[in-house]
């Protein structure tokens, strides 16, 4: 399976796209106009080992809502995650398996690296 969970509006999600030379094999969901479903993120998770791990705390409602200064549990990060698309940490590459989350320059290259394989 080869998708990608991304914003058509984040400029960083495009770049990386571009840069990654995304090809017709993959699946590209737009979080914004297609939600995330409880199954795709429990998928999601079951891949990178936690809820905490596709977490965005750079989205805007992290600090409106005061959560820096809160304890969060993995069925906060999932129900916040569900509530609002923000709080996905994105884009998020599914290749083969693994599972590819952020923008960091290290994870590109590493999705990169498979992609090349």
């Amino acid at each position: 399976m080869k998708k990608i969970y991304h914003l058509s509006s984040c400029s960083t999600c495009q770049r990386i796209i571009k840069e990654l030379e995304i090809d017709s094999d993959f699946e590209l969901q737009d979080i914004k106009t297609q939600k995330i479903s409880s199954d795709q993120l429990a998928q999601m998770k079951e891949i990178s080992g936690s809820y905490e791990s596709l977490f965005s705390r750079r989205a805007m409602k992290y600090k409106e809502l005061g959560l820096k200064d809160k304890i969060l549990s993995e069925d906060d990060y999932k129900d916040l995650i569900l509530s609002e698309y923000t709080f996905l940490k994105r884009p998020v590459f599914l290749i083969d398996g693994e599972i590819f989350i952020g923008n960091a320059k290290k994870t590109v290259e590493n999705a990169k690296k498979v992609l090349l394989k």
